[in-house]
């Protein structure tokens, strides 16, 4: 600990380097390492401790945890790890190389751009669908390519995965009362046991299906780095189990660092991605636990940093400050049922507007009656259909047909976990029913949004509307028979029924919406 103390003073100042530096050199430290951002150039130090699942304690293990570090990021950010370098004493003197006794390693980078970072840029609203859809992408293409075998398949047993999230409830139980309260500590462990429990046989079958790789391991937003190219970097090299994993472990570990950000929408988008380009449909069903799991991890490693001598009063703070958020969110992921969500109202009140609105706030998906309807047609979404009320692609038989395939949908999603938003009228309450019905069958909670709107301005905007690109085929005269034969919202609760004046700033209702979705 006396030569690292040493070595920190020793690299602090400009001359050290074998290179240029016309900066402060700032020092980012962790409970485990040193960070030496030189503006061209970043240096690495292991701290050396043992902290059970990481061994950096003598001069060997800290030189070979450097190598494999530079091997293993090679993967995913081969421009940035350049080399592993010697640090040496000679006569009370710090230096880089020489002939003088080696006592510690540092990792040599080039430094990234810490503007280019997407923790950085999320909070200043700058990451875009593109962006996270390119990090899906980039990933699915490691995931395809990282090692796998038997025994790395045997990170993904039942038993494995128990041992790891064991060891997180053993290793906070120091931290009950002081970052975690006991309360949150117990509803977590018992959501956590009970998904073991239930989800044996799929955690197998993802065995089966190749899904355990070795793969990054610390994949969260401070981690990725939008320069010419993607770099996704510092990697766990210290403990191969940690980055031995289903590839859902993964996915969630960067969606719930967006949900941490309150951006479910890009969280949502980023998973959708994944999906779509790997072909991995059940990997949904798993995310949750996996989120729950990584927000659990995170706590875990901030609260680490209370015991950190090195670490100052702030940086403790600030820990203790992240550590409660993480195990916040942990919470939420253990405690969160999926929420169906449907949309009530006549044609022209503004329920595809909210419906969007609300699924980008929640960062959930939006089904909608109008595309599903013309594409059980086998017409393009975008091309109208000006029908008469209850005839052709409008006629009872074939919307109890568009109703059919939505709710196959939604129930397919609501099985996975999914919460759900239902674009479509539900003006007879056999529909609303029903879709209230479905949502007891899957154990999710319910919710009705019922749009009103003045009819002058209901006509205004459909009249507006058939000049626009729509999926809907609304008009004034479905309008007004719709309004004669529409069942009144008169069955359901206050808990279970919001009314929205569309006419009017609608931000505070969505509010109330999303405080009723909250566990």
């Amino acid at each position: 600990m006396s030569d690292l103390n040493q070595i920190i003073q020793a690299l602090k100042r400009p001359e050290i380097y074998p290179h240029p530096v016309d900066q402060e050199i700032e020092v980012i430290q962790t409970h485990m390492s040193v960070v030496f951002l030189t503006g061209q150039y970043a240096y690495k130090v292991k701290k050396p401790v043992n902290l059970g699942y990481l061994d950096y304690s003598t001069l060997e293990q800290r030189s070979n945890f450097c190598n494999r570090e530079l091997e293993l990021n090679r993967r995913l950010c081969p421009q940035t790890y350049l080399e592993v370098v010697p640090i040496a004493i000679k006569s009370g003197k710090v230096s880089f190389g020489g002939d003088a006794e080696i006592v510690d390693y540092a990792v040599k980078m080039r430094q990234l751009p810490r503007n280019r970072m997407m923790d950085r840029l999320i909070v200043e609203q700058a990451v875009s669908p593109e962006m996270v859809r390119a990090v899906a992408v980039k990933l699915v293409d490691f995931h395809r390519k990282a090692e796998t075998s038997h025994y790395i398949n045997g990170f993904g047993e039942l038993c494995a995965i128990v041992i790891n999230t064991d060891e997180n409830f053993t290793q906070t139980e120091k931290h009950i009362g002081i970052s975690i309260r006991e309360e949150q500590y117990r509803k977590i462990k018992g959501y956590t046991d009970s998904f073991l429990r239930s989800h044996a046989a799929l955690m197998h079958d993802r065995i089966d299906q190749g899904r355990i790789r070795d793969c990054h391991g610390d994949l969260h937003s401070a981690h990725v780095c939008f320069t010419d190219d993607i770099c996704i970097y510092d990697c766990i090299e210290f403990n191969d189990r940690f980055r031995y994993a289903d590839v859902a472990s993964e996915v969630a570990f960067l969606a719930m660092d967006l949900d941490r950000y309150q951006r479910p929408d890009l969280s949502r988008h980023f998973v959708d991605s994944y999906v779509e380009a790997s072909g991995d449909p059940s990997l949904s069903t798993v995310l949750p636990f996996y989120k729950c799991y990584r927000a659990y991890v995170r706590g875990k490693v901030e609260s680490f940093k209370l015991d950190d001598a090195y670490l100052s009063t702030e940086d403790k703070a600030n820990a203790l400050k992240n550590a409660r958020r993480y195990f916040e969110l942990a919470l939420t992921y253990a405690s969160k049922a999926p929420t169906l969500i449907i949309m009530v109202g006549l044609v022209g009140t503004g329920k595809t507007t909210v419906a969007e609105s609300l699924g980008q706030k929640l960062g959930i998906p939006v089904i909608s009656s109008d595309v599903t309807r013309k594409l059980l047609a086998g017409i393009q979404p975008s091309e109208h259909r000006y029908e008469d009320f209850h005839d052709g692609i409008y006629s009872s038989d074939f919307s109890r047909k568009t109703y059919d395939a939505v709710f196959e949908e939604t129930s397919h999603r609501l099985a996975q976990g999914e919460s759900v938003i239902i674009d479509a009228s539900f003006q007879h309450r056999a529909d609303r029913d029903r879709a209230r019905a479905l949502a007891s069958n899957m154990s999710s909670r319910f919710l009705a949004v019922e749009c009103v709107l003045s009819e002058d301005e209901a006509r205004r905007r459909l009249e507006q509307r058939a000049r626009q690109v729509s999926a809907s085929d609304g008009r004034w005269e479905v309008y007004v028979k719709q309004k004669t034969t529409f069942d009144r919202v008169s069955e359901l609760s206050s808990s279970e029924h919001i009314i929205v004046d569309t006419s009017d700033n609608w931000n505070k209702a969505l509010a109330r919406i999303v405080e009723k979705t909250d566990p």
